[in-house]
């Protein structure tokens, strides 16, 4: 790695926001990257960069998010990253919280499936991200939340 390659951890669950998150890859060129989901199908989509498969958890399943705050929290320490990208869900806010025990910055983009208001976590990352977008200019407030386009 260069001294000034930015090191990005990539973070998504499953489905919509994996694919949400691919879109966004070619912007990742330059960088050393690591991806984090839930499906281990998506590990090759990814190669060469790291991929890290957690736990599929969310609010309704506590248990497997203990799990999988463990597991990011491995992985923040473990890949110290500068940037952490993420378009949801639970495991991308999550990722930010913890990437602030190593001074990673945060950029959380909500999911264009939220056109009539943000999702949990995205209202969650408001306050814990260096940036947060929406994919829906009707959401954007440019103070707190922005809106800069569309990933689809």
């Amino acid at each position: 790695m260069k001294k000034s390659q930015k090191k990005v951890l990539a973070v998504a669950s499953g489905g919509g926001h994996w694919v949400q998150l691919m879109r966004l890859r070619p912007a990742l060129n330059g960088c050393q990257c690591a991806f984090v989901s839930v499906d281990e199908g998506s590990r090759a989509a990814v190669a060469p960069d790291k991929f890290y498969r957690v736990l599929d958890g969310n609010r309704s399943t506590k248990l497997k998010l203990i799990f999988v705050v463990i597991k990011l929290l491995y992985i923040v320490l473990a890949f110290r990253p500068d940037v952490i990208v993420s378009t949801g869900a639970a495991h991308g806010y999550l990722a930010i919280r913890l990437g602030r025990l190593v001074g990673a910055k945060g950029l959380f983009i909500d999911s264009i499936a939220n056109a009539e208001k943000l999702s949990l976590s995205g209202e969650l990352a408001v306050d814990h991200s260096d940036l947060v977008l929406t994919q829906w200019p009707d959401l954007s407030d440019e103070q707190r939340i922005y809106y800069r386009g569309s990933v689809l």
